[in-house]
């Protein structure tokens, strides 16, 4: 039995309520108003797609045996690199081995089943043992349009492997089509689409009952056989005759987080899928329709796995655990949309060294630390020479990772002086529960929130950015540690 063995996701925590961006921009462009309901997710001045994609990953992989994963794709239309392998990063992020199969997913808004299939396949094949299939999207639309108020931050994760599954991958039909809906040139900063008429009318209107058909005949299924229906289409009109055209009931059609989060992008289909996953039933039947391009349309089983408890955090966790972002202007600067004056020490030419990258690439990425096997001595920065003074041993160590572990507030400030987009600085040093202590950026906080021996985990994200190069740079960051229900 192949299928899903493990889900993760993950949404930002600052939201931006509409009403917000239309006061700002609504005067340009009145019609907005249309799309002013709910909020969408806003990812923090330093995630990116990357950032968020390890943050799924790490929700998926939570208590699991990483070094099974033989292979991890990412999908996403917001890859901050052209050449350099995104996935490659994610990979180092996640802690996985360097013998990894890693690929990205691109070039239109059903990579991410494209992926979730690929992943599907290779495991069915029998070529990879297991593989992690993960999306995010950050897709930016101009000021004061449409796409600026509907789009929205996030990303999922799924462990594809042959063991423990809890969703039963069952079978699949795809369609590709160069059908032109949302466009974006090589070095285009904002989304564009054509005229919305279209994209109802031709593009969901002919391309998903096209392939749904493809998918029913090859399998001899009917929509009254499933119990969730996933597709992305945030039209609202659209969705209620596309539904009462294909056959989906009410309680069949899963909620696409439109106001709460955003359309996704890339990413949609698959955050739509871990959402209806943490309420699924076994027996349970789930068709995923990833558009854009084509159409993916895949149908898992749930299994009696699907009730086993889980520690992750997943999409509700995040949905519950938010934060207001009450300004449009700091919204826009974190995007780079709106110049800002960061002060003269934001002017700092920060080039990356890659070869220093290269020789540090556990520590930095994967955040992987040392063991002295004589007497268990954690460290990081990583090092050849134990600190225990009673011990000293020399090149007696092991790599120790800790991403996954829970660390204290030995100290922290906040700095009005650093150049911050988000000010002030805030940073302190972190004891590891295991041993250990650096000092790191700490994010998705407040000041005043802050408390000396406050739990704190980790998070990846971005470190730095080199305007003048395109080049964002990654490290962890500390973030305050939430239990989840």
């Amino acid at each position: 039995m192949v299928g899903i063995s493990s889900f993760g996701g993950y949404v930002p925590r600052y939201r931006l309520n509409r009403m917000v961006i239309f006061e700002a921009m609504g005067w340009l462009n009145t019609a907005t108003i249309a799309y002013a309901r709910g909020e969408k997710a806003v990812a923090n001045f330093d995630e990116d797609s990357i950032t968020m994609a390890v943050a799924a990953g790490l929700d998926c992989l939570k208590g699991l045996d990483r070094s099974l994963v033989e292979g991890v794709y990412f999908a996403s239309t917001s890859m901050p690199f052209k050449e350099r392998l995104n996935a490659g990063i994610v990979t180092a992020a996640l802690g996985l081995d360097e013998h990894t199969r890693a690929a990205d997913f691109s070039g239109g808004l059903k990579s991410s089943s494209t992926a979730l299939l690929a992943a599907l396949e290779g495991v069915e094949a029998g070529r990879m043992k297991s593989a992690l299939a993960c999306t995010a999207d950050c897709r930016l639309g101009k000021p004061a349009s449409p796409q600026e108020m509907i789009f929205g931050d996030a990303a999922a994760a799924f462990l594809i492997g042959d063991q423990d599954v809890l969703a039963e991958f069952k079978g699949s039909f795809s369609t590709t089509y160069d059908f032109v809906d949302h466009f974006r040139g090589q070095f285009a900063k904002f989304d564009r689409q054509w005229e919305d008429r279209w994209i109802r009318d031709l593009g969901f209107e002919f391309i998903i009952p096209d392939t749904l058909k493809g998918l029913l005949e090859k399998y001899s299924l009917q929509m009254s056989d499933f119990s969730k229906v996933i597709y992305p289409c945030h039209y609202g009109a659209e969705r209620k005759k596309l539904n009462k055209v294909l056959g989906i009931a009410p309680e069949m059609d899963q909620n696409n987080l439109l106001t709460e989060v955003g359309d996704s992008g890339a990413a949609q289909s698959l955050v739509m899928l871990a959402h209806a996953l943490e309420e699924g039933k076994p027996g349970d039947k789930i068709l995923v329709l990833g558009f854009g391009s084509g159409c993916d349309a895949l149908y898992f089983e749930l299994t009696e796995n699907i009730t086993k408890p889980r520690a992750h955090k997943g999409i509700s966790g995040c949905l519950a655990d938010k934060a207001e972002l009450d300004k449009y202007g700091k919204y826009l600067v974190w995007r780079d949309i709106l110049p800002a004056e960061l002060g003269p020490r934001s002017e700092e030419d920060i080039w990356t060294r890659w070869s220093f990258n290269w020789r540090q690439r556990k520590a930095i990425f994967g955040l992987w630390g040392s063991k002295c096997t004589n007497c268990g001595t954690i460290q990081f920065p990583p090092q050849r020479i134990c600190v225990n003074p009673e011990c000293g041993k020399v090149d007696e160590m092991e790599d120790f990772l800790l991403s996954d572990k829970t660390a204290k507030i030995f100290n922290y400030t906040g700095d009005n002086l650093a150049a911050s987009n988000d000010p002030p600085a805030i940073y302190g040093t972190l004891q590891f529960e295991t041993g250990g202590r650096f000092q790191f950026d700490f994010t998705d906080c407040d000041l005043d929130s802050l408390t000396v021996g406050m739990a704190m985990e980790m998070s990846f994200r971005r470190r730095s950015y080199d305007p003048k190069r395109d080049i964002s740079g990654y490290f962890w960051k500390a973030v305050p540690k939430k239990e989840v229900k």
